[in-house]
């Protein structure tokens, strides 16, 4: 038996070095298989981690749990769900329970991941002394009274030698009606620990903004702004965090979120990079169009309509009061953040048409000969802003002084043409805004803004630039933070890009002083609420944890009826999901 043992330690204890080696030199294989049930992961520091919602921690950490099922071939023949089946589906996730090992066989691997660390253990054929590995954990089922749900071990160490172990155990259940007192926590604590003194800090998450879907078939974004707060001491269970608590808000947003007001701009935006991509690739997934006229009929009607005013300026302010009528439908409770420039010249308002009309390349085609033509025949002297780099630009210049060059209106040209408009126009956008809100200078946007690098470039930079403003006006709306809070947020945005790429699944965070949002947070109830006792010692704690979301990604909870919703109810509201996390030192000497 004891022999069987050591040799499950030292080859279990072999499995995890070599995993750990190949890791530090760069070499990924995925998972290795131990016993044929079992598979280990590595985890490395910023990777996702199935225990963020638990240990708050992002270190480097083995993750074991059971080998996956093959997947059974779908049937050919395939039935409609019923009602009843689709009901159930709602509360069982499509790999729940897949991955966790009973609680008996994590104990045992616990066990091995132990022995091989203990350096009194020499009889297991281990090099001595033995290389200290990151930490391991391992999936539970839960089917065990106390409903374990991770077991976890990490070393404890000097310079020179593993000293000991940390045990922990996490539980998690569906409660209701939770009672937990916070002076139990605490004397629980001491007597496991045989400590004296403690300390307890409390962290709450409160939601602040969560977009929802606009119907069955329109998804809704992924954006969310979440508040974290940190205080100590805690005082009770659930205590509301004082003023003095540490705070940040946690942003992510999605752009293009069809009820905002930068729904307009958003859309010319992805006209743009419809263009770039027909550059790049030389094929172009043209849009459908928004207008009823086609895009021939609305640049002809625009070029008459310069053609018969006497003043440009009358037509410029004529286009802007209709577009501003538009964005206002956008959402009509709340004021439209972005209107319209009243200052666009004739080829940002050409921009505005052709972007929303334009269904083919012979439009594009058809559209940019006429203006040409009107150009050449004297029935229009457009006004432009100065500065611009693009091909029309130069051509309205010269059309001023009676001699164009010759374009020939084949090959890319025309899409670069309209590309290079719109990049003008919306560079202009974002830099009224920033600058308007006092939010950036002319300098803090040079990087995003700047002409002297390639069209794919600027089209990337725009496109980041426009996350930002998405970032900000998200605030605006839903936080109504200060003046101060927002420059902040700006600035921060724009150091992020000016080195990373577009990531708009990147949370950004920003400190805030928990009296200037106190408002959104102190008379709602956390969507996480934890506390953590210790005595000093980082590793030895005691957690509590109560959350409106399975904190475990691998279990099946038992969730309430569906009978008990209401029309304006949620399962979410109705439950709560409570952790415990507990551990217990074992020393080696």
């Amino acid at each position: 038996m004891w022999s069987g043992a050591n040799r499950a330690a030292e080859e279990f204890y072999a499995g995890l070095l070599q995993k750990f080696d190949e890791e530090k030199k760069g070499i990924c294989k995925g998972p290795f298989i131990y016993e044929a049930d079992v598979q280990v992961q590595l985890i490395s520091k910023g990777q996702p981690n199935p225990l963020k919602n638990i240990l708050h921690e992002n270190e480097t950490m083995f993750i074991v749990e059971k080998v996956p099922l093959e997947k059974e071939e779908p049937s050919h023949v395939e039935e409609l769900p019923s009602e009843e089946t689709a009901i159930s589906d709602l509360s069982t996730s499509e790999n729940v329970g897949l991955l966790a090992l009973p609680v008996g066989r994590a104990r045992q691997l616990i066990g091995f991941y132990t022995m091989a660390h203990n350096p009194n253990m020499t009889h297991l054929k281990i090099n001595r002394p033995v290389a200290a590995l990151p930490p391991l954990w391992v999936r539970c089922d839960g089917s065990d009274p106390e409903g374990i749900s991770w077991l976890g071990a990490e070393l404890l160490s000097t310079s020179s030698s593993v000293t000991g172990v940390v045990l922990y155990m996490v539980t998690c259940r569906v409660d209701k009606n939770y009672s937990v007192n916070l002076e139990d926590l605490k004397k629980s604590h001491k007597k496991r620990h045989h400590l004296s003194t403690l300390t307890a800090s409390g962290f709450a998450r409160y939601e602040l903004f969560k977009s929802t879907a606009l119907d069955d078939i329109v998804a809704a974004s992924q954006t969310t702004i979440t508040l974290d707060i940190s205080w100590s001491p805690v005082d009770e269970i659930l205590q509301t965090p004082p003023l003095s608590s540490t705070a940040a808000l946690n942003i992510k947003v999605e752009s293009g979120e069809p009820r905002g007001p930068l729904s307009q701009l958003h859309r010319e935006l992805k006209f743009l990079l419809v263009l770039a991509d027909g550059l790049r690739t030389g094929v172009t997934e043209w849009p459908e169009s928004l207008e009823a006229k086609s895009a021939v009929e609305l640049v002809q009607e625009f070029l008459n309509e310069l053609n018969n005013l006497n003043e440009f300026g009358d037509s410029t302010k004529k286009d802007t009061e209709i577009v501003k009528n538009d964005a206002a439908a956008v959402d009509g409770s709340i004021e439209c953040l972005l209107t319209v420039r009243g200052d666009l010249d004739f080829a940002e308002q050409l921009w505005c048409k052709m972007s929303s009309s334009v269904i083919s390349y012979q439009d594009l085609v058809k559209c940019f000969t006429l203006v040409i033509q009107s150009l050449q025949h004297g029935d229009i002297q457009p006004w432009l802003h100065s500065g611009s780099r693009s091909l029309l630009s130069k051509l309205i210049h010269q059309s001023y002084h009676g001699a164009m060059d010759t374009v020939s209106l084949s090959g890319t040209v025309p899409v670069q043409m309209l590309l290079e408009i719109g990049l003008d126009k919306l560079k202009k956008d974002y830099i009224c805004f920033f600058i308007g809100q006092e939010l950036a200078s002319l300098n803090h946007l040079e990087y995003f803004i700047s002409p002297s690098v390639d069209t794919q470039e600027q089209v990337h930079r725009v496109q980041k630039l426009h996350h930002i403003l998405e970032i900000v006006v998200s605030c605006m709306l839903f936080i109504k933070p200060q003046h101060e809070l927002l420059f902040s947020l700006t600035q921060s945005c724009i150091k992020y890009y000016e080195q990373n790429p577009l990531d708009e699944q990147h949370i950004f965070q920003l400190p805030v002083r928990p009296t200037a949002v106190k408002d959104l947070y102190q008379n709602e109830k956390p969507q996480k609420w934890r506390v953590e006792i210790n005595s000093g010692q980082k590793k030895v704690k005691t957690v509590w944890q109560l959350s409106d979301s399975p904190p475990v990604d691998h279990l099946n909870f038992h969730r309430p009826d569906f009978s008990e919703l209401t029309l304006n109810g949620s399962l979410e509201e109705r439950i709560s999901f409570t952790n415990m996390v507990t551990c217990s030192q074992v020393h080696f000497k």
